[in-house]
């Protein structure tokens, strides 16, 4: 049953990618039924685990002896247990939606049965990277999410802008493989295994330093799937990828994978103060430099991109903090995933009926025009930003909660995002929906068809009681308090003090917002002389030439100076051995020239110089 989660989508890939042309008129249909297929397959798991104790759900699924070689044995198997059940309803579940959304979407791209194999592929390898029971087989579906989001990223790559994103995405994540690989390694070394239960029992006999470096090359694996500094200037480019591509990759799974990684490797953390303090700096400094990016962004799409780089970072840091906030961490990648989704997919609606065109400075007054999707990115909104009862208001209160019990000027950088947040979203809506219109002389706004908005309709309704039912119907903290443990902190401030002090930075950040974007005319063309820090949002934060700089040319000169090392010093000392022994080897080869006269004087010429020796030493 658990291997049928795997199985069902990577099936839906295999038939779509084999068999060519001839689904081409039925893929689609297919794909999203074994999307589908996999989430009912997910739900019956949920529906049994709660049949049975706290103890007794977690489940191990052994298929086979993968790998054994002397002392490293790695199995074939799977695990299912709450936290990855959580990841399987949402990476199912919020997957089948955007695949049902996809058919209206991409209705007129003439690869459409390719793009809906790769989602299939994609799907199927984030289920392996969080159902496997070890590292080793993780770092295979891992692999197989990069593969499949660098596809998906370039999926028109007749686009140079395309194919150079996906191609960026794919070498940044392999900067971030490269600490998983390492940390699997010192994992063997260290723990003698690979299994999570393996690990989990030896690490409290590890020395500081292993667990320090595991957790360390742990963190940089995260880093670069999750989109963190520093390895996060490849997530604004990949919005070059369709717009279901942002919502599934993006929004709701790739970019959490790292969270589910650090959680996964709470016994390695839990007893690394050190690499758990890594953690919660990467996850601050990324929340705030995705915020401030956002602050800026004329693509609507590119301003989710930064706001999906600021909530993960909102969840980085939870799970920086430990027993206190693993579970708060998933709260906030689940209710993340559901209004996150949403946004994007609303994005991509507007961009359907504006003619593809992603400039918020072309749009205004779409509200009237397309009033479906007016109201469920309205609810995205309004949960994104942590307004209560929305979805946001539940889990990043949560973690604004506990960041303020470990330590104060965390606190306040959470509060100080959720503040940022505020501003760039609402930014976001009175460009899109209010102030007056600004669109195209051919542009002319529409809804879009049921197949796109009915999906948007339910992630709204996420959006709206997501938070409500994990909390307190779902209770979340208990449900994952068997795999990740349960803390509490010293609160230095009370949720009597600290949800009001909230509320009041949030409607700070969305008045000021509106009162510059959406109570004044917005410029069709954006303003070329602004603040130095309006400048370094537009670019990233220079994100790329930081690259550049430190990494990019660097490299690219010490690989010219090993080539010419190589071709010059290597190369030419072989050469010039090879040219002597050639040389001597010419000479030689006049004394073997077949003529006796020849040969006789060789032999007297030695004869005499022996004489002429042994007179010498007789003397």
């Amino acid at each position: 049953m658990i291997a049928a989660l795997i199985g069902l989508p990577l099936f839906g890939a295999t038939v779509l990618l084999l068999g060519g042309r001839r689904t081409n008129s039925w893929g689609h249909y297919f794909a999203v039924a074994m999307s589908a297929s996999a989430f009912f397959v997910g739900v019956a798991n949920f529906v049994s685990m709660l049949g049975r104790s706290a103890e007794e759900r977690a489940v191990e699924n052994k298929l086979f002896d993968w790998i054994a070689v002397g002392s490293f044995q790695v199995p074939f198997g799977l695990h299912i247990d709450q936290l990855s059940i959580a990841f399987v309803l949402l990476i199912t579940g919020v997957g089948t939606l955007i695949h049902i959304y996809s058919i209206g979407y991409m209705s007129h791209d003439e690869n459409r049965r390719k793009f809906f194999a790769y989602l299939n592929l994609f799907v199927a390898a984030m289920l392996l990277l969080v159902l496997a029971n070890n590292y080793f087989l993780l770092y295979v579906g891992w692999e197989g999410v990069g593969l499949a989001s660098y596809l998906l990223i370039s999926f028109w790559q007749h686009k140079p802008s395309a194919a150079v994103a996906g191609k960026k995405a794919f070498v940044v994540n392999r900067v971030g493989d490269v600490g998983l690989s390492i940390a699997v390694m010192l994992m063997f070394v260290t723990f003698g295994t690979v299994t999570f239960n393996g690990v989990a029992a030896a690490a409290d006999k590890a020395d500081a330093t292993s667990l320090k470096l595991i957790g360390f090359a742990l963190l940089l694996a995260a880093c670069g799937k999750s989109a963190q500094f520093p390895l996060q200037s490849w997530l604004l480019d990949a919005m070059e990828g369709p717009t279901p591509v942002s919502a599934l990759i993006h929004a709701a799974t790739m970019v959490t994978a790292g969270v589910y990684l650090i959680v996964r490797a709470h016994a390695i953390f839990d007893l690394s103060e050190t690499a758990r303090t890594a953690v919660v700096v990467i996850g601050a400094i990324t929340l705030l430099l995705g915020a401030f990016i956002g602050t800026a962004k004329d693509d609507i799409k590119k301003g989710l991109a930064g706001s999906t780089m600021s909530q993960i970072g909102y969840m980085i840091l939870a799970a920086g903090l430990g027993p206190v906030g693993y579970a708060f961490a998933i709260f906030h990648l689940l209710t993340h995933g559901l209004f996150k989704a949403g946004l994007f997919l609303g994005a991509g609606s507007v961009m359907h009926g504006m003619h593809d065109d992603v400039n918020m400075r072309h749009y205004g007054a779409l509200r009237n025009a397309m009033k479906v999707t007016y109201v469920t990115f309205g609810l995205g909104f309004l949960a994104i930003i942590g307004v209560p009862p929305f979805a946001g208001f539940w889990s990043k209160d949560e973690i604004i909660h506990a960041a303020f019990g470990q330590n104060t000027i965390i606190g306040l950088a959470t509060l100080l995002g959720a503040g940022v947040t505020a501003f760039y979203m609402t930014r976001m809506m009175a460009m899109t929906f209010f102030g007056e219109a600004r669109w195209e002389k051919d542009v002319h706004p529409h809804e879009s068809p049921l197949v796109m908005t009915a999906p948007m309709m339910v992630l709204a309704v996420g959006s709206v009681f997501g938070g409500l039912g994990l909390k307190f119907l779902g209770n979340i903290d208990s449900w994952l308090e068997p795999v990740v443990g349960h803390g509490e902190s010293e609160h230095s401030i009370s949720n009597a003090v600290l949800i009001p002090i909230t509320i009041a930075v949030v409607t700070a950040g969305a008045s000021y917002a509106w009162i510059t974007y959406g109570r004044r005319p917005v410029p069709v063309v954006a303003p070329a002389e602004v603040s130095l820090l309006t400048r370094a949002a537009r670019n990233d934060a220079y994100g790329d030439a930081i690259n550049e700089a430190v990494f990019m040319r660097p490299g690219l000169h010490l690989t010219r100076a090993l080539v010419w090392f190589d071709s010059k010093g290597i190369d030419g000392f072989i050469n010039a051995l090879a040219g002597l022994i050639a040389g001597l080897s010419a000479q030689g080869r006049k004394l073997q020239n077949g003529y006796t006269r020849t040969y006789a004087i060789t032999m007297l010429a030695g004869a005499a110089l022996i004489a002429f020796v042994l007179f010498l030493v007789r003397l």
